[in-house]
């Protein structure tokens, strides 16, 4: 996407304090110190189904150690008016384990084995596994199936895996702990690390052009040219090299800033919605839909990140905090301030759920519950 049709002109947004230029798309707002959403009024075009929650939720890991995570959930789809619920944590255990076996299941341990071991060490290594399940999400949405999507989903979650292993390395972040376990190159050493990504990268591509079943030839090649764009020199590249070239720099603006998290961050997270539509057999109309969802939360995952950054800890995150700050890196709490930046988050959360507006509410309900665990995520 071009950096013009990705701005969301924040700088305007700041002054005015006033719903801003939405080229892409709706954007959306955030509050307190726990990031718990202020009360925002929404008015849906249709009745949307409630969100069943037993408390904030934590971005869970799904596996450990290579066991599935068992966790009671309330299995009552009604609450004491009636109305429907839909019970997020059960979708998302049972869709992100069903994932978990995909991805087991794909990357097996074959000669050379050095390899394959650190392949599935970061692959398989927990996680909370948002991308391929908004991929299966926005597939059912538009009337396909999990299996359909599963060969994608994993494609996601393999470059995801890709893109964390080279982040880490010395040369990129030099950060030692991820997902609460050593980095890839502490264990595998460097050269290891960097080869693993790669194969993660080339064996994405194979695994969904070879193992997706029930999508048409047409709507593979076009699911699988999205993602490589949404990747690649103008994508997730792009937001990388411009990261790397704003370290220490003190005049990084909020657009400059916006560039690089709407290609590092939520170009992904929108490939995954926009492949999983596409797959599914969705219209030319609701993958446009659906992609503004997708770049709304995308950036919201990336602005709740840069506040978790600065209000939790190494051992709460799973990982290195306060790193952006030790490496001088432009923020959203750095440039906006911390309340601005959480108002900023919850204008996108807003935004993200006017999007599926129009879609039937039972069917959204996977996305609406993402979109918010992804503004209540505490890691």
């Amino acid at each position: 996407m071009s950096s013009a049709t990705a701005s969301l002109h924040l700088s305007t947004w700041v002054q005015s304090c006033s719903k801003f230029n939405n080229h892409a798309g709706g954007r959306s707002v955030y509050s307190s110190t726990s990031l718990i959403l202020k009360n925002i009024p929404n008015t849906p075009k249709k009745r949307r189904p409630m969100v069943s929650y037993t408390g904030p939720i934590s971005a869970v890991h799904l596996t450990k150690g290579g066991e599935k995570v068992k966790e009671e959930s309330n299995n009552n789809n009604t609450n004491t008016q009636g109305e429907m619920t839909f019970d997020f944590m059960s979708y998302i255990l049972a869709k992100g384990n069903s994932v978990n076996q995909a991805l087991d299941d794909a990357v097996s341990i074959k000669e050379p084995e050095k390899i394959h071991e650190a392949m599935r060490y970061s692959l398989l290594a927990g996680g909370k596994r948002v991308r391929p399940i908004l991929c299966i999400a926005a597939c059912e949405l538009v009337g396909g199936n999990e299996s359909i999507a599963m060969p994608a989903a994993c494609a996601v979650e393999m470059i995801h895996t890709m893109s964390l292993i080279h982040d880490d390395l010395p040369c990129m972040d030099n950060d030692d702990l991820r997902r609460g376990m050593p980095t890839n190159h502490k264990v595998f050493g460097e050269n290891v690390a960097v080869l693993a990504g790669d194969a993660l990268l080339a064996f994405a591509f194979e695994h969904m052009a070879n193992a997706t079943v029930g999508a048409t030839p047409s709507r593979i090649i076009q699911a699988i040219g999205e993602l490589a764009k949404d990747i690649g020199s103008e994508g997730l590249v792009a937001g990388q090299v411009v990261d790397i070239q704003s370290a220490g720099v003190s005049d990084v603006g909020l657009e400059h800033l916006e560039y690089i998290h709407i290609h590092k961050t939520a170009a992904l997270l929108e490939g995954s919605v926009v492949i999983g539509a596409i797959l599914g057999g969705g219209s030319e109309d609701q993958v446009a839909k659906l992609r503004k969802f997708a770049r709304c939360i995308g950036l919201l995952f990336q602005v709740v990140d840069d506040i978790l950054d600065v209000t939790k800890s190494s051992k709460e995150l799973g990982k290195t905090a306060g790193k952006d700050l030790v490496a001088d890196k432009a923020t959203y709490p750095k440039l906006l301030g911390l309340e601005k930046a959480r108002e900023f988050a919850e204008k996108l959360y807003k935004d993200a759920n006017d999007q599926l507006a129009e879609f039937d509410p039972e069917k959204a309900a996977p996305l609406l519950a993402l979109a918010e665990y992804i503004a209540h995520r505490q890691n």
